[in-house]
């Protein structure tokens, strides 16, 4: 009686067909599979939050704006040349948490300041134009900051934070 073996070199239908339905398995399983993940992406509203683009151009000399970002608010102020003199002139060892006016500003735009518009101390919003060197005042507990967000007075322990930002003309900034 002869017995026969397959040939093993030779591929033959059979084999093609384990290969196709392996191949349409594992695809129609990413495509069952790819809404799950995809649904795991943040939401438009979320990506919409991470970053802000805000017309600069209608801000006047000494005038703060306040804009909505990531769910904060955060003071736009253009300070006038006496503002940026009076900052400029205090010994970095009067302030409570020491950091330079040069630092809190962009090169070729030190009028303008960007800062998280709040207090450092227990997370209230400070008032602008408010406090005894005209920065802001958080009526709260009285920390009082200075035209360059910097603590001067009162219980908060750190400056107004100076949020990632960039300009994408003289007339638009881009925070966050």
């Amino acid at each position: 009686m002869a017995t026969s073996t397959p040939d093993l070199a030779d591929p033959s239908r059979r084999d093609f067909l384990y290969i196709a339905t392996g191949a349409v398995g594992v695809v129609g399983a990413g495509a069952l599979a790819w809404p799950f993940i995809d649904q795991m992406n943040p939401d438009a509203s979320a990506l919409a939050l991470s970053s802000i683009e805000v017309d600069i151009s209608a801000i006047q000399p000494g005038q703060i704006v306040t804009v909505q970002w990531r769910g904060k608010p955060v003071f736009i102020r253009n300070r006038t040349d006496k503002e940026m003199q009076d900052v400029k002139a205090v010994p970095l060892g009067d302030l409570k948490d020491p950091q330079a006016d040069a630092a809190r500003v962009k090169k070729g735009h030190e009028n303008l300041l960007i800062v998280v518009g709040v207090c450092t101390h227990l997370g209230c919003i400070p008032l602008g134009h408010q406090g005894e060197y005209e920065g802001w005042f958080c009526p709260c507990h009285g920390s009082v900051y200075d035209p360059s967000g910097r603590i001067r007075k009162g219980p908060a322990p750190l400056n107004l934070e100076v949020p990632a930002y960039s300009f994408l003309s003289e007339k638009v900034v881009k925070i966050g």
